[in-house]
């Protein structure tokens, strides 16, 4: 019993940890991600009773690495043994399309340098590799976001915003288009570099929003998604150093997650904001941060991120929650909503709105919203709303929010949270 709970406990940080490198390495056999995806999960599979059975070896991605490759080159294997004894099957044209891949896969003449050079950690290389423009970018998001960062369709569903069905189906459609089309698994050249970087922001976005506040599950956090997005951040930095998004996602990222140790108290709980103890903040990230954020703004082209990091910073220089300076945090979401109009920014705003403005004007930017519909699944605009109406004394409304936000949430601690706002074990302003 206990083997095979060992053996299952290494499984499963394995799973956590090695995924994207195990991918990687079958890929590049397999020449198919649909393939390369079933070979690994076979491997996962197999290593559970086989680490039962014989111990967990000393390095677990290279004992899943082979085991995955050899289970896709015994799929080519048998491919090409049925082709072999049944080529009247093949088309002259798929010959030809094979050999057009084969001239895809070659490096340009002159070229100075191997693509996995210029690109030095595998998960970025995978994650470069999966946001083909071929693809629609909803599609590279979901496919990167299921695929390389191993999260389960049902948490890219929520960070999409969209129903798991609609997520299984966008993944399921973004495969048979890369066999239909017969995208090449290959590293993007340094030229090919920029037409991608778009999504891979978007990719590292997501992953670290996944891992600051986990979509489901027992805690808040997951820390390993957050450290991931942080380390893939600054070496996507290094890559591409002139960059102002890049440089712009390092410092939001950099600037949220210097609160990570004072957002949840005894047993997990979450804690908010305005309660949270300000000198325990990362002042070192914050002061990278603010560096990143002045020099990105100096240079006048500040996009998406850059402002959402200028956002950031201003609620952390704040000495308290009381004293943020609200005014100055809705002029810039009226910038970030000029450049990316996302009804996701125009909630977020509502909230400085709140406490430059009051609730009641707010609220009813919150219930236009609300009446679009475009984020009927997402739990923190009912959330929104529930603090809004507590704290203009609409109770009742304000208990019917919260229970909607309930159904809405996966996350256990957010859940808790909830639940004791709307039983009134917990107060305080929104």
């Amino acid at each position: 019993m206990t083997a095979a709970t060992d053996a299952g406990r290494a499984v499963a940080d394995a799973h956590r940890r090695e995924w994207a490198f195990v991918l990687a390495a079958t890929v590049r056999v397999a020449q198919d991600l649909d393939l390369a995806e079933e070979c690994v999960q076979e491997a996962y599979a197999a290593a559970l009773s086989a680490w039962e059975r014989d111990g967990i070896p000393g390095n677990p991605a290279a004992w899943l690495t082979t085991a995955a490759k050899r289970r896709a080159m015994d799929a080519i294997r048998r491919e090409r043994t049925f082709r072999a004894r049944l080529p009247l099957l093949v088309e002259p044209e798929e010959a030809v399309d094979e050999l057009a891949l084969d001239e895809l896969d070659k490096p340009d003449e002159g070229q100075a340098m191997d693509p996995e050079d210029v690109i030095p950690d595998e998960w970025l290389r995978l994650i470069f590799t999966c946001c083909h423009p071929a693809l629609a970018q909803e599609a590279q998001l979901a496919l990167t976001l299921r695929l390389v960062c191993g999260l389960p369709t049902p948490d890219v569903a929520r960070a999409l915003l969209v129903s798991e069905q609609t997520m299984a189906a966008r993944i399921t459609r973004a495969k048979k288009k890369i066999s239909a089309a017969r995208i090449p698994y290959r590293v993007p050249r340094p030229a090919e570099l920029p037409d991608r970087l778009t999504a891979v922001l978007g990719v590292l976005h997501l992953l670290f929003a996944a891992g600051h506040t986990a979509p489901s599950g027992p805690t808040l956090m997951r820390t390993d998604l957050a450290d991931r997005a942080l380390h893939l951040a600054r070496t996507l930095r290094g890559l591409m150093p002139d960059e102002p998004e890049v440089c712009g996602l390092l410092a939001l990222l950099l600037v949220t997650d210097a609160r990570r140790v004072t957002r949840t108290g005894a047993g997990g709980r979450l804690v908010r904001l305005e309660e949270q103890d300000r000198s325990l903040w990362d002042r070192g990230a914050l002061a990278e941060a603010h560096e990143l954020i002045v020099a990105g703004l100096r240079g006048g082209r500040a996009g998406r991120y850059l402002l959402q990091a200028a956002i950031a910073s201003l609620y952390a220089e704040a000495p308290t929650y009381e004293e943020t300076d609200w005014p100055q945090i809705v002029a810039l979401y009226d910038r970030l909503l000029s450049l990316w109009p996302s009804p996701v920014v125009a909630l977020n705003r509502t909230v400085s709105v709140s406490m430059a403005q009051g609730p009641a004007v707010a609220l009813a930017q919150v219930e236009a919203l609300e009446q679009e519909g475009r984020l009927s699944r997402y739990q923190y605009l009912p959330a929104i709303k529930a603090e809004l109406l507590q704290r203009l004394g609409r109770t009742d409304e304000a208990a019917a929010a919260y229970r909607q936000a309930l159904e809405l949430t996966g996350n256990e601690a957010e859940r808790e949270y909830l639940a004791g706002r709307l039983t009134g074990q917990e107060a305080g302003p929104a």
